[in-house]
């Protein structure tokens, strides 16, 4: 900024239930966006609010609410203390049970009102109580009795029921926060024949607002929709053909498509809205086409373009049981080598004998688990294992195991067969 420059002197400030209003900041003094500052009230005492717009901006804003710099007259006093803001929260915590409290003393004296909210002023003098009601409502009495209840002065606001929806606020059907506690200032009135215009159902569930009233969302198409419906007939009569008379069934402003169907076929038949001009001033001159099926248009399918994603998406391709697959495979594996290294080596090494030996006792153990689900022993050496095969029978072997003998070492048959050879000095004493 040049070191001449003079800042715009007018800012926007926010207050409670969306309402903005403009003040001059005379002393020039440095504010932001959203700082909360002390300003001058409407009868008296000060307000505390929020900075809303500032600089050059807000005279876009004045424009657009069709404000001029006269018309701005209350002052920025400065910005707020801690005494001014603990006053001010205060202020606000006592604002539910003050209109509980005036909801009550309207229904004692039967008064056909309902008030929806209480604002109170910063510096806890002056109270605002807006209320909703079908006509004039003579509340003196309730003044007086508020006024010696809560001994403040008194307020009291008619407003309708958006401008209640929009200073309570809430979540509309579309998952959005209200157009009207938001954005929307300028409340323009909805009729029926919006809905009419845009082919909706009138649903009176569907189409009302929380407000009771219909949507104000109902207007932001509707000058899209009536330019398209001017090449459409206003009056949609039925078509007359040699089959039959064809009724009108439906019609897509933007497309320019429009169905009919017979009275006895369920079959609805596209024509273009040119061709339907065509047929009712051939109705009106007296003239018949034969069918309006060889007339149909054929509408192409309605290509859906997939998004790209810059990532792949494998959410549901693995199953929840892949892990346990894997194990179950892995266990598989180790089982069959070790089969495997249980029928390898040579059978005339008398080296590898303690190795046979228990392979050939890892073999009938084998054969136990498979009938009598035992875990086999293991780490015992050679000479314990031979004792324990001495001691126990196998019961329910392998085959292997029950072809030798019940007193040997199943699992190693050419041990077994060196054993029974004779020694040289095992000779017989005749020789």
């Amino acid at each position: 900024m040049p070191s001449n420059y003079i800042p715009f002197q007018i800012i926007e400030v926010k207050f409670k239930g969306a309402r903005k209003e403009f003040f001059l900041n005379t002393d020039n003094i440095y504010l932001e966006i959203g700082e909360l500052i002390a300003v001058e009230g409407p009868t008296g005492g000060y307000d505390i609010g929020h900075v809303s717009l500032t600089g050059e901006l807000v005279r876009t804003q004045m424009k657009r609410r069709k404000t001029t710099a006269d018309q701005v007259t209350r002052k920025v006093y400065r910005k707020a203390t801690e005494a001014d803001v603990e006053k001010w929260k205060i202020a606000k915590d006592m604002e539910w049970e003050t209109m509980h409290k005036a909801r009550k003393l309207a229904l004692d004296l039967r008064l056909s009102m309902k008030i929806s909210d209480v604002d109170y002023q910063g510096d806890k003098t002056k109270a605002t109580f807006f209320y909703t009601a079908e006509g004039r409502v003579d509340f003196r009495e309730l003044i007086k009795k508020m006024a010696e209840t809560f001994r403040i002065r008194i307020e009291m606001r008619q407003i309708g029921m958006r401008q209640e929806a929009g200073r309570l606020g809430g979540i509309g059907s579309c998952g959005r926060e209200l157009c009207c506690s938001t954005w929307l200032t300028n409340f323009k009135t909805v009729s029926t024949a919006a809905a009419r215009y845009q082919n909706l159902s009138l649903n009176t569930l569907k189409l009302a607002g929380q407000c009771g009233k219909l949507k104000c969302c109902l207007n932001y198409e509707l000058d899209t929709y009536l330019d398209a419906l001017k090449d459409i007939p206003d009056r949609i009569e039925n078509l007359q053909t040699e089959i039959g008379i064809a009724r009108h069934q439906k019609t897509d402003i933007f497309k320019k498509v429009m169905w009919f169907s017979y009275a006895n076929q369920e079959d609805w038949i596209p024509l273009k809205v040119d061709r339907v001009k065509e047929i009712m001033a051939m109705n009106k001159k007296g003239q018949k086409p034969v069918n309006l099926k060889e007339e149909a248009v054929l509408l192409a399918p309605s290509v859906v373009v997939e998004k790209v994603h810059d990532y792949e998406n494998v959410v549901g391709q693995d199953s929840l049981t892949r892990l346990d697959e894997k194990r179950n495979k892995q266990n598989r594996n180790a089982k069959n080598g070790q089969q495997r290294n249980n029928g390898a080596g040579p059978k005339g090494d008398k080296t590898n004998r303690p190795q046979q030996h228990q392979q050939g006792k890892n073999k009938g153990e084998q054969g136990k688990k498979q009938d009598q689900g035992k875990k086999p022993e293991q780490g015992k050496k050679p000479e314990q294992q031979k004792k324990a095969v001495a001691t126990e029978k196998p019961v329910n072997a392998g085959p292997e195991a029950a072809q030798s003998n019940p007193g040997q070492p199943s699992g190693n048959r050419n041990r077994n067969r060196n054993n029974r050879r004779r020694k040289p000095s095992d000779k017989p004493k005749n020789e």
